[in-house]
């Protein structure tokens, strides 16, 4: 059975190639978010077998996101993207609970080694 996977960012082109990464690769993109806030209630609502998340987002961050989805779900497996330059939160979301981050522009093959490792 194919992986469900949430897609979080603020950015509509950003989600469209992560979910063509995806849809390509065999997983199954159950749903989109442009916020933090967002993502929280569509985690509940569709319960994805993991989440890709931006960082920079409006509304709720998604170092926010990822410990309000974490608090109700400790298994929730999270990648976090940033653009370069954002090791500082990175290391926050890490600390957070996240399982990997991939950086943006997005190379397909090390989006799917992320998630596939997360998903092990």
């Amino acid at each position: 059975m194919s992986k469900k996977i949430l897609i979080v960012d603020d950015a509509a082109f950003m989600r469209m190639m992560i979910k063509d990464i995806l849809s390509k690769n065999g997983f199954d993109v159950v749903g989109e978010a442009q916020d933090g806030a967002q993502a929280v209630e569509k985690f509940n609502e569709l319960s994805p077998d993991l989440v890709t998340m931006d960082i920079t987002m409006p509304e709720m961050d998604g170092i926010t996101a990822l410990k309000e989805i974490k608090k109700g779900n400790p298994d929730a497996k999270i990648i976090m993207c940033s653009a370069m330059g954002q090791q500082a939160m990175v290391i926050d979301a890490i600390q957070a609970g996240a399982k990997d981050f991939i950086v943006k522009p997005f190379q397909a093959d090390r989006v799917i080694e992320a998630i596939q490792k997360a998903l092990d």
